[in-house]
């Protein structure tokens, strides 16, 4: 799935020189990557002169490169920050939205609730929660990205006789993670089975106090009195001309956050989380749009 707002260009983030991973593939390129480090020997530890010795930064980097790896941020949203998060129709509640993903890694560990990040696809939203991730793992935190429907396939795959994993070996990142994203909450069929798991790992970390941050395309309610109005006349509308299928109601008047997972989750997460409503157009379709129109000129 791509992400919600691209970077600026790829070419500039990934030649970034704060971005860890990309440092490691350069320096393996350039055969600039030695096997034991000059300043400490392979010790860890490195002398300063007249200080004394103090742990060796090539042992905090090669934290950062095993926090990226455990991390398992997919390729497409690697280079997403906070930095390339930009809005060009100077939304007010992507603004809001960039100041509390800002806030939280700036204020944490001491931060009492994650973020549940809501709004329509393609507005920002996995491009906040990564940049959040990363934003922390710069502090040394680490961080788990798991996007809700990958996570389930992968409990199902579990029960396969012939699987040479577990349901705990899978779910144990999802519980220990000292922060964790799941992307597109509410986006899987909700089932019994589907909301028992779900209910499972996040009142796991909700016991266990543990940060986690949200993303769904799921509201609570229409997100303005307007929206409320305008679906309420394409329902008429549709019913008078006979074209009421089930899929039309569907996206006329989408269902709600806790009819996808359910009352006694939606209020674990209101515990959980500080509710982020993020409104506007989906970045994607403005995009094609862009690029069909130039191509008419």
């Amino acid at each position: 799935m791509p992400a919600d707002i691209p970077n600026k260009t790829v070419t500039e983030t990934a030649t970034n020189s704060n971005d860890p991973t990309t440092d490691s593939s350069s320096r393996r390129e350039s055969g600039q990557e030695s096997a034991i480090c000059e300043r400490c020997f392979g010790t860890g530890m490195e002398v300063v002169l007249g200080k004394g010795a103090r742990p060796c930064s090539c042992r905090s980097l090669n934290s950062r490169f095993q926090f990226y790896e455990a991390a398992r941020i997919p390729k497409r949203y690697s280079t997403c920050s906070l930095h390339n998060f930009y809005n060009q129709k100077a939304n007010e509640s992507l603004w809001r939205a960039h100041g509390a993903a800002s806030k939280l890694i700036n204020d944490y560990p001491d931060v009492g609730k994650g973020l549940l990040l809501m709004g329509p696809v393609g507005i920002g939203k996995t491009h906040l929660a990564v940049a959040i991730l990363r934003g922390l793992m710069e502090k040394g935190v680490p961080c788990l990205f798991s996007e809700v429907g990958s996570l389930l396939k992968q409990i199902q795959d579990s029960y396969n006789p012939i699987s040479r994993t577990s349901e705990m070996r899978v779910l144990a990142p999802v519980y220990e993670a000292e922060v964790l994203m799941l992307d597109e909450l509410g986006s899987s069929i909700p089932t019994d089975w589907v909301r028992d798991e779900m209910y499972q790992i996040i009142n796991k970390r909700y016991n266990d106090r543990k940060l986690t941050i949200f993303t769904t395309n799921y509201l609570d309610e229409p997100n303005s009195e307007k929206q409320g109005e305008q679906q309420q006349e394409e329902f008429t509308s549709s019913r008078r001309a006979g074209k009421l299928t089930d899929i039309r109601i569907r996206e006329i008047n989408p269902p709600t956050l806790e009819e996808r997972i359910g009352i006694r989750l939606r209020s674990r997460i209101y515990e959980m989380c500080d509710r982020v409503l993020i409104e506007g157009d989906d970045y994607r379709k403005r995009t094609e749009k862009r690029r069909f129109d130039s191509t008419r000129t």
